[in-house]
């Protein structure tokens, strides 16, 4: 290999040296047979190092060396998490906390996520922590060369336009276990991974039970744990910890992704054993110094199907005018304490994660859907959020307590919406004109908030219903209505409140941010508005997204409007430091609602102790500066993994559903909107699911269509055109669940 090696190096730097494919350089080199899987592993370590690059037919150059306005890079390492997209390419996020990427001297709010092309991942996979070399800095040299004015609203958007590099080493893996389909022949075992971009798993030969009978068998469903995997050019090395089951087992494929993603299904047993201690009921020695709201009303919204509650809210009208507003939070920092079995499986889990068809809890059900739980017609322990609003919506005060409360009624948000468009309706119930006034105030709340500056990207949810074995048997949509912006305004005024507290006493905590967006992302944005017919104006201007938003707002093309723009943004996270929050438009925020299901919350919780107006004797310890950034690094990580769980368990049922739907001899049709035309066909998205497809060139209609690229169309027969923005009713013609694709047709 050294010799080789050598060779390779000797034949790059000589003088003459002209763009080789792997077959000219075995040939130039009189590479022997038996040293061509060697030859191969070098260029790719060549490539992945950055010292050649792979360009047309294969052929690989020497990368252009480094000068003023060029694309190549200052070369520096960082360090951070891998996140892969579907087209196999990956974007890099540098740790912010991280030693090593404050020597490498790079703004790392600017080049927040870093490019990483597929051929350049190495071995690396979804959420591994790695080592990466930036090699270019600035715009990509092919992007000086393209074509039309389209080209990124044709889907070809420098997907690298700040910076790029490669992995060169992988810290820590983040898929925890890898799962497939195991296979035996003899002494010999692989596992087929479901995750098709990772290549077959020898499974090691010591690891492999001596009869046959024992272990899993082959077609079964297993998950592995890597032991080797050095180089993409051979195969990773493995041991299976666990049977997962038969690929028919109901739930087995639910419980696939939840293993993909390194997430946590049960819970040890000290942690289970410590959460029952407590017993299932409040006692008299933990209602002692709180605030008694017991025989006032307080009232929960949640969903239907909810098992967790862990808002109330009650609200008066001031005689004075204006309004008090209580947000009721359950107190779970009561139980869980810092540093407890139960604290240190929260902080590990980070957040509960909300699967298709299953809850995977930050905290055991013996808290989190009990004694936690803020149910009806029982004694339950709060933080209690007490704001006065004036009658301009404007909050005048806001101190937090503990309390206790007793639940009146719980409705769910379809409840709330049928009273809400009811006004004369059981009006002289306390609990229904409370209702109505807490609306009267959020709308008020809401109002003021978009005048503000905050952007209205709430979206219809879309779910798959499922019967008791995990099959889909429909789709339930749920509009984002006034019963859910009532919870969701007194939710943000509450958090907001909490934030400025805590910012105003210095006191550490862990804040919700969301940096300002990169204008040349908005840019590119507004292109896209400009495709559906929209004039998006100056994007760079809050006031300007949100006219867009309002013009788009009840047309078929708003969810593509409103997911480009989320696209465009920055992700929000969490950060030891106020950042202020762009979508929301605050300066100061933080999560204070929801401890029940994020970590988050609960380090707020505790934050907020020391300045309750009835504090507890016996105060948590609050973490350090420097151990509130890692904590937040950590629940970030954590957050968007469950977040890519979620959605993966949400589209594979949307998938099975679809697949269902193509089958059927009267299929239901779907109203779509063209979102992207290439050369191959439409890109299109079903409004009513939300789910995106494609209607391949082979389905349009008889005749001759022509492709023209800069416009973005197709022209055929008589002047008909394909082009973004047209409507059209189809069918699914074919659901591909390997890939994830969907293909559609137009109805007749």
């Amino acid at each position: 290999m050294k010799k080789l090696r050598q060779r390779i190096e000797s034949l790059l730097r000589s003088p003459d040296y002209r763009p080789l494919n792997k077959s000219e350089f075995a040939r130039t080199l009189q590479v022997k047979p038996n040293e061509r899987a060697a030859l191969r592993e070098e260029l790719l370590r060549l490539e992945n190092k950055g010292t050649i690059v792979r360009g047309k037919k294969g052929r690989f150059s020497l990368r252009a060396k480094s000068s003023k306005g060029s694309t190549k890079g200052n070369q520096a390492l960082l360090i951070g998490t891998l996140r892969f997209q579907s087209n196999g390419n990956a974007w890099f996020y540098p740790d912010a906390n991280d030693a090593t990427n404050e020597a490498a001297g790079m703004d790392l709010k600017k080049f927040s996520r870093i490019f990483v092309s597929s051929q350049k991942t190495g071995t690396a996979m979804n959420g591994d922590q790695v080592a990466v070399r930036i090699d270019r800095i600035g715009q990509p040299e092919w992007t000086k060369h393209r074509r039309g004015k389209n080209h990124r609203a044709a889907g070809m958007s420098k997907p690298d336009d700040e910076a790029a590099g490669y992995v060169e080493k992988i810290i820590e893996r983040g898929m925890a276990r890898i799962v497939g389909t195991y296979f035996r022949r003899g002494k010999f075992a692989h596992v087929q991974p479901d995750d098709l971009k990772i290549p077959d798993i020898n499974i090691e030969r010591d690891s492999l039970p001596q009869d046959k009978k024992d272990g899993p068998k082959s077609g079964q469903v297993v998950a592995v744990e890597l032991t080797r995997w050095d180089n993409p050019n051979s195969k990773p090395v493995g041991r299976v910890t666990e049977v997962l089951g038969w690929p028919d087992t109901p739930g087995i494929d639910m419980l696939s992704i939840v293993h993909k993603h390194g997430l946590r299904d049960e819970f040890p047993k000290n942690v289970l054993d410590e959460a029952k201690r407590f017993g299932d009921r409040v006692t008299e020695k933990d209602i002692e110094g709180r605030d008694d709201w017991r025989d006032l009303p307080v009232i929960t919204i949640d969903p239907h199907d909810a098992k967790d509650f862990d808002d109330a809210i009650s609200v008066q009208k001031m005689k004075g005018g204006g309004w008090q507003l209580a947000v009721h939070i359950a107190d779970v920092s009561h139980y869980v304490k810092p540093g407890s079995a139960l604290d240190k499986e929260a902080r590990e889990r980070g957040n509960s994660t909300y699967m298709a068809d299953r809850v995977l809890p930050m905290i055991p059900r013996e808290l989190s859907n009990h004694l936690c739980s803020l149910m009806p017609e029982v004694d339950r322990l709060t933080q209690c959020c007490l704001m006065k609003v004036n009658q301009d919506g404007k909050i005048r005060s806001a101190r937090f307590t503990r309390a206790v409360i007793h639940s009146g009624r719980r409705f769910t948000y379809e409840e709330a919406q049928d009273i809400l468009m009811a006004p004369d309706k059981n009006r002289g119930d306390t609990i229904i004109d409370m209702l109505h006034e807490a609306w009267n105030l959020a709308s008020l709340l809401r109002k003021r908030r978009f005048e503000n500056g905050a952007l209205d990207l709430d979206m219809p949810e879309v779910s798959v219903l499922l019967d008791d074995k995990g099959k889909p048997t429909g789709i339930e949509k749920s509009d984002y209505n006034e019963s859910h912006q009532l919870i969701e305004e007194f939710m943000l005024v509450a958090n907001e409140s909490a934030a400025k507290l805590l910012k105003n006493r210095s006191q550490t905590t862990i804040y919700r941010i969301h940096e300002d967006p990169d204008p040349d992302r908005l840019n590119e944005y507004a292109e896209l508005a400009r495709l559906h017919g929209y004039k998006p104006g100056n994007l760079t201007n809050k006031k300007h997204i949100q006219q867009l938003l309002n013009d788009a707002k009840g047309s078929l093309e708003e969810p593509a409007i409103k997911i480009g723009l989320l696209k465009s943004l920055k992700r929000a996270a969490y950060f030891q430091d106020p950042l202020g929050h762009y979508g929301l438009s605050k300066a100061d925020y933080c999560h204070f609602t929801s401890p029940i299901r994020r970590y988050a919350d609960l380090i707020v919780h505790r934050a907020l102790q020391p300045h309750l107006g009835n504090p507890p004797e016996k105060r948590d310890r609050l973490p350090s500066p420097g151990e509130a950034a890692q904590i937040a690094q950590h629940i970030s990580e954590t957050e968007r993994t469950s977040a890519e769980a979620e959605n993966e368990s949400r589209r594979l049922k949307m998938l099975q559903y679809l697949h269902m739907c193509s089958l059927e001899k009267d299929p239901p049709v779907f109203k779509t909107v063209v979102t992207d035309v290439r050369h191959f066909g439409l890109f299109v998205e079903a409004i009513d699911i939300m789910t995106k497809g494609l209607i391949k060139t082979e389905d349009f209609d008889p005749g001759e269509w022509r492709f023209e690229a800069n416009l973005l169309r197709f022209t055929g027969p008589n002047g008909h055109s394909y082009q973004v923005g047209q409507q059209y009713d189809c069918i699914v013609a074919n659901v591909d669940m390997e890939r994830q694709m969907v293909d559609f047709k137009f109805a007749e």
